[in-house]
């Protein structure tokens, strides 16, 4: 009898051409590293991810595919983001002000702006993100 309770489900932004391609870049090993917003986690409800924890990685439609396990989780002022995590991230930049620049555009965006419920809500450096670093444990199999 197996009494393991299911993997929580991690997404990656929003359903979409976003979350597709954050989940390619899990799937080819080039992201290692997200960040999200403290007020997200905290107006949904959501515990923050734990060192060890394992979770399904989900696509667009909402199926699981893959298994990733939480290797460090930080919570930190935007402004102390480093160049490291920004690249372990492996959407393409390569200066944390880039990165910055595109992260504020999405959570200054209608789909986040709606989730937090706070339409005055503002990116500041004080900001507080959970960057989480994470290994990829199990992938769909290549042909």
């Amino acid at each position: 009898m197996n009494d393991q309770q299911p993997l929580p489900d991690f997404a990656f932004a929003f359903p979409g051409p976003l979350r597709d391609r954050l989940v390619a870049a899990v799937l080819s090993g080039a992201k290692t590293s997200t960040t999200g917003l403290l007020a997200d986690y905290e107006h949904a409800g959501d515990p923050l991810p734990r060192v060890g924890e394992r979770s399904r990685v989900i696509d667009s439609a909402g199926a699981p595919v893959a298994v990733i396990e939480v290797t460090e989780v930080r919570v930190l002022p935007l402004a102390e983001v480093d160049l490291q995590h920004v690249i372990d991230e492996g959407e393409g930049d390569e200066s944390v002000a880039g990165w910055r620049a595109h992260h504020e555009a999405y959570w200054r965006g209608p789909e986040m702006v709606e989730a937090l419920g706070d339409p005055a809500f503002e990116v500041t450096d004080d900001t507080p993100v959970v960057a989480t670093r994470f290994r990829l444990v199990e992938s769909p199999p290549h042909d």
